[in-house]
């Protein structure tokens, strides 16, 4: 695993802490694992498949799905760093 260099440098996780390690629970098929480890793995990658489809399909518009995604996956991030730091 790549070490987070936020952690590193300040010493406290940052908002994408988990991501890698959720990443790979989904390859190997444990997306309950997955999501209590990073709570936004689902949203992020919905997210980058948007952003994929925008620099990709350049005959409709995706700016604004990509922008609400933007959003919910901050949402989502926000939720579960709280839930890992605040909650348990």
């Amino acid at each position: 695993m790549i070490p987070c260099l936020f952690k590193t440098l300040f010493g406290f996780e940052c908002l994408g802490c988990g991501f890698q390690r959720a990443l790979f629970l989904l390859f190997q098929g444990e997306f309950l694992a997955a999501f209590k480890m990073y709570p936004a793995v689902f949203t992020t990658l919905l997210f980058f498949a948007f952003v994929a489809l925008y620099f990709l399909d350049k005959s409709r518009n995706y700016k604004k799905l990509v922008w609400n995604m933007a959003l919910v996956n901050l949402v989502f991030m926000l939720g579960g760093y709280y839930y890992k730091h605040f909650y348990l």
